[in-house]
Parts: structure tokens; sequence; C-alpha cells
């Protein structure tokens, strides 16, 4: 078995993957002043984003959960990996050779990390079915592709291929390729039969389904022959690398439109994608084999980078809102209205206004731009309606409004699913729209949604917070204050020797900044006397922890000469980049107990001034600020000395003395 991944690999590994690309994948980042961005947080539900990352540190921090760490953690933590496989994902996407303790030049193929194999497997599995394709065997499946509108070149950009009918094709490929009949039967693309294993995709299309990452996880395939008893799609069974209800069909190929455009689209299957993308719409993702569910709303959520205004209703004068939008395009009959009605309860979790597009006589995206063009496609989505009014519409839709007794059914159908909208001014708006539907006076409808309300013990009532106003002990983050100069909220939990006692004390703030500015910015801490410090210049216990672990690092002399040593290599032409990374590690590593993680938000915190030119003045204010107090503080002492000194005794002398140079230090501080 191979020993451990060598440390100095282990901060190569840190250097060359960059944070901000890494989570980038997952969240979208906006700039957040000088050296910052911020996102919401994919390790818990918030509108407001509270996720920072200080790409030159190479560190992330929540302000909101609390959680931070480097790149390392965040691959941890995202995709629930021990550390050496963390490390290892990572290097093999930044093209890091591992070097292991025992002395090998890297691990044995085929000792790698489980995921990393899995993903391998995955890999050569797509490259051997797209292949396939083109083989004499795949003629229906290209007839399929090619009845639908979707040439050789659609097929190569989705990755589109074809598993051969027989039993143990890929099989006998991956074995040939080193595979273990273990990874083969943990990957999901076999299955296990009396006489061993053998293919799970046979005389199939497939469609390879990525991660958000653009790695392939798992397969969805087509049956294309009456023979086949299958059912019509079979998709890859869970895995440890797989999980239906995590990955959506599509998304690495829309996030950065998604991002960009702030809408992503919901389609039912996989040639609806290809058929969207293909027509321009290429925001279009689909769920495999699953319903649209909590775990996807998540997902497109931190890609729209929703907003708490967003989550509020804030509305422009034009009708767009400030979050994103979210479009779901069902078919017109009765199965897509049930899946828009499932939508509604999740739309409740949105913090963008959602919409239903329907297409003309219930075709699908793939049907209409076959039958009626690319344009046709993107009218579809431009037709959108909003999900409230379709929800309530499909309810009133299956009864007679010309009776009385039709209406009134209606009314006690419909008040239930206003009374559902959590947003009191759509709740208000809704029931007026609900009212001139029916034909009957507001008053009366209004009240059957507030008895709706009551009888099914909503809390949503006047007094209730809107969706952007959650309370903590809801399930929803309370909102912190944000904006420029807005400090971290540290410490929640008093027992971790947190500071955040102390947030409010003038003192704990300028140490606090003094060390924002020791770890962000160390090039304007050199020279400027930080390192003459004394131990107990820091007054809240956190951050004379911190300035302990500053000390233990060797100071920003340390860091000075890190600089000089990375700008003499010639291969190191952003030497102050990688040293302030490396210095921030540095710190990390010499931190005691919780200490590591107050280092991890004080490195990442937003400072008060975001202006670049600036920069430098604010560093040197706080330095100086703190120095002086510090002076102070020793002058206090001396005098005190001095008072309790007899005239006479020949130490008197020197304790005047040091007095002396004391204030004229000061005074010299305040002439700079």
């Amino acid at each position: 078995m191979a020993g451990l991944i060598r440390r100095e690999d282990i901060a190569t590994v840190r250097e060359r993957a960059r944070i901000e690309e890494v989570v980038g994948t997952y969240v979208t980042l906006k700039a957040a002043g000088v050296g910052s961005m911020k996102g919401l947080c994919p390790f818990h539900d918030e509108r407001t984003p509270s996720f920072h990352v200080r790409p030159q540190l190479g560190l992330w921090h929540c302000f909101g959960c609390d959680e931070g760490g480097d790149v390392i953690s965040f691959v941890q933590k995202i995709d629930h990996l021990p550390f050496t496989e963390a490390v290892e994902h990572l290097a093999a996407k930044a093209g890091v050779q591992l070097r292991y303790e025992d002395g090998g030049n890297g691990r044995p193929r085929e000792e790698p990390g489980r995921r990393q194999r899995l993903i391998e497997a995955h890999r050569v599995a797509e490259e051997f079915y797209a292949a396939q394709l083109d083989s004499p065997g795949a003629a229906t499946g290209r007839q399929f592709l090619a009845e639908r509108g979707f040439d050789r070149a659609a097929a190569a950009t989705f990755g589109v291929g074809y598993a051969p009918q027989g039993w143990d094709h890929l099989v006998r490929h991956l074995r040939g390729r080193g595979f273990t009949e273990a990874e083969l039967t943990l990957s999901g693309l076999v299955s296990q039969g009396n006489r061993g294993i053998y293919d799970r995709f046979r005389g199939r299309l497939l469609w390879p389904i990525r991660d958000i990452t653009g790695e392939t996880v798992g397969f969805g395939a087509r049956k294309l022959f009456d023979d086949d008893p299958g059912p019509k799609y079979l998709n890859t069974p869970e895995t440890p690398i797989y999980k239906k209800s995590q990955v959506l069909y599509g998304l690495d190929l829309a996030k950065r439109t998604i991002a960009k455009e702030r809408r992503v689209v919901v389609v039912e299957g996989y040639t609806d994608v290809m058929a969207a993308h293909l027509a321009g719409v290429g925001t279009a993702v689909a769920t495999c084999g699953t319903a649209f569910g909590t775990d996807h709303v998540r997902i497109v959520r931190r890609l729209l980078g929703d907003s708490a205004d967003a989550a509020a209703g804030v509305m422009f004068s034009s009708g767009a809102t400030r979050g994103g939008e979210v479009i779901f395009t069902f078919d017109g009959d009765a199965a897509g209205q049930k899946a828009a009605l499932r939508a509604f309860e999740e739309d409740q979790r949105f913090a963008s206004q959602t919409f239903v597009a329907v297409g003309p006589d219930g075709l699908d995206p793939c049907d209409l731009r076959l039958q009626r063009g690319d344009a046709a496609v993107r009218e579809l989505v431009s037709s959108r309606q909003p999900l409230f009014a379709f929800a309530i519409r499909s309810v009133l839709a299956q009864l007679d409004l010309a009776t009385a007794e039709g209406r009134v059914a209606a009314l006690r159908s419909g008040a239930p699913v206003v009374a559902g909208i959590r947003d009191r001014a759509l709740r208000a708006e809704y029931a007026r729209e609900l009212a001139g539907w029916l034909g009957m006076d507001e008053p009366t409808v209004r009240r059957a949604v507030q008895a709706a309300e009551r009888s099914v013990g909503r809390s949503g009532g006047p007094d209730a917070p809107d969706r952007g106003e959650r309370a903590q002990g809801n399930g929803y983050p309370a909102r912190r204050p944000e904006g420029r100069g807005a400090g971290p909220s540290y410490g929640r939990d008093s027992d971790s020797g947190r500071p955040g006692a102390y947030r409010e004390d003038p003192v704990a703030k300028l140490e606090r900044q003094v060390l924002e500015v020791v770890l962000q910015l160390p090039q304007h801490a050199l020279g400027a006397g930080f390192d003459t410090l004394a131990p107990d210049t820091f007054t809240v216990p956190a951050y004379r922890g911190v300035h302990d672990a500053i000390r233990a690092a060797g100071g920003t002399t340390a860091y000075g000469q890190q600089v000089e040593r990375l700008a003499a290599q010639a291969a190191s032409a952003d030497a102050a980049r990688h040293a302030a990374a490396w210095w921030a590690e540095q710190v990390r590593e010499n931190a005691v107990g919780p200490v590591a993680g107050v280092i991890t938000e004080l490195a990442v915190a937003p400072l008060p001034e975001d202006r670049a030119e600036a920069l430098a003045g604010y560093a040197q204010g706080v330095l100086v600020a703190l120095i002086r107090m510090g002076l102070t503080r020793e002058i206090a002492d001396v005098k005190g000395r001095l008072q309790r000194a007899d005239p006479n005794d020949p130490g008197y002398a020197q304790i005047f003395t040091d007095l002396m140079t004391l204030e004229n230090r000061r005074r010299a501080l305040s002439r700079d």
C-alpha cells in the first residue's frame, strides 16, 4: 500500500489548483472588493451571499455557516471526499504528478483513489460508446438521432454513443484497460448475473451524464429494439459518484450561460436538452430519471446567484426581477401538468421568479424544433407564464366555471393553492386574480384564502416573514447586514475561543483590522513594525493566538524572504501571489486548535477599504494606530514605574530614558 502524499506535492496542488476556478464550477462568484469574491454558500441555504473567496491566498470562508479552508478542504466538503482523494482529484485536474512517502514515483495505477478510478472508468466507457456509434450495428441508433434532427456533429457535442448488443463488449474493453471486477461492479456500468458480470447497457443509445465539473459520472440509455425487455429509458444506478437527485443533464454545458443570463430552462429529457441548445437556448438542463427536487433547487440557486431582493420578490418597473428566472417546460398532457404542480411545491424554495412554458399542441422542445424550427423553441421559452398562475389555472381547468356549483368548487380548490404562496404580496395579488378568474368578489375570495391558511396550519398570516425574511429557527439563516465596511460576525459559539463577544469593541476592531491586513496584504505590512509588537499587544484571546501563529511562522519577514526566493526563480513570474498563498498556509499550520478557523476568517474577510490605490494607506493607517496604542500602553506602564521609583535610585535614570524613548517613538509615528 502506498504511503502518504508528499507535503511538497500537496503544496504544489494548492498552488496550481486555482481556488476561484474550482469553487466557480459550483458557485457563481462575483467581485467583492480588491482581491475578493463572493457568492451563495454551497453548504447551507441563504439568500444573501456570505461565502467569500480570496484567490491570492487560496482560501475561502462562509460568514453564514462558519465553514472555511483552502481549495482541498472545499473539494473534500463539496464532493464528500477524504483528504487523499481530494488531493488526487485536484492533482489530476491540475496536471500534478503525485509522489508518496514510500519513495515511489506515484501510486500504482491499480491503487489510486476510488472516486478517480470510477471517473476514469466512465471516461473510458464514454470513449468506447462514442466510437461504437459509427459501427454497423448502430444504424438504428443513428436513424433515431437523424429522425429527431440531430446530425453527427450534434451527437459529438453531447457525447452521444451506442452500447452494442451482446453481453460483455464493455466489460472486456474495461478489463483490457486494467479495471478490476470490483471496480466495474461499483461503477454501475455492469450488472451481476449467475455467471458473473455483464454490460448493463446493451443495444441502446447512450447519453453521458456529467457533473457540474464536466466529469462523466453515469449514463442514460434509450431503448432502440423491440426485443429489448427493459424500460424505455435506463439510467446508471446510484453509485459513489452518481446521485440522480444531485445531477442535471446538460449542466456542464449550460452552467456559464445560466450564470450569465440569470436563467435556467428545465426540460424533461436528453433529446429536449439537445434540441434546446441547438435552437439557441443554451440554458436548458434536465433531471435524470427523477423529479426536480430540493437538491436540484440548491444547484440552480447557486448558479443563478439569487439575492435577498429577489427572494423578497422585488420587481423593477419593467417587471423583471433582480433574481434569475427558472422556466419549466412541460408537455401539455395530464402528466405534464402534474409535473408542473410538483414544481410549484418546490418553487417556495427559490428566490427567483419561476415560470412554466407549455408547447403548442403539447409538443416538447425536441418535437417542436423538428416540426417548426429553432425559432419555435425560442418562442416557447419567451412565452412562459408564472408558475403560480399556471398552478392555479390548472386546478380551475378541471371544473366547470359556467355553473355556480363549479365556481364554488373551484374556489375551494383554488384557495389552498393561493394560500400556499409564501410571498405575502404575491399571495394577495393572486387572490385578486383568482377572484377575476372565478367572477367572484375579492372579499369572498380573500376570506377563503385566509381560511385555507388556517386549515392547513400555516404560519403565513399577515405577520409571517416573506421568503427573504426567514428566521434561523425556520431553517433559513438569519440575514446579516452587508455592505462596504461590514465586518464578519465572528464566533457564534462562546466556547470556541472565537472573538464574537468583542465584535463591537473598538480596540478589538482595530486588532482585527490589523490582522486582516497582515494576512491579506503582507506586502504592506513589511517594515511597518508589526514584527516588533510584543506578545501581549493583542487583548482578545483569539487574536493573541493568531499573533502567536504569525510569529511562529516567522512574521512578515518570512513572507518577504519568500518573495525574494520566488522572484529569483525564472519560473515564478507571479512571486507575490505565490508568496502570499504560502504565507497564509504557513500561518494556518502554526495555529493551535480553533485559532486556525479564525485565521481563515481574517484572511478572507472583506476589508473596509475596497479601492486598490487606497489599500496601502489603509494598511499603514491601521498598523500605525495599533503600534501607537501599544506604545501608549507601554508609556503608561513606564510612567507608573517612574512614579513608584525613588529619584535617588540608580535605576531611576534608566526608567526615565526608557520613557523618553517611547515618547519619541510615538511622536515619530504621529508625524508620519
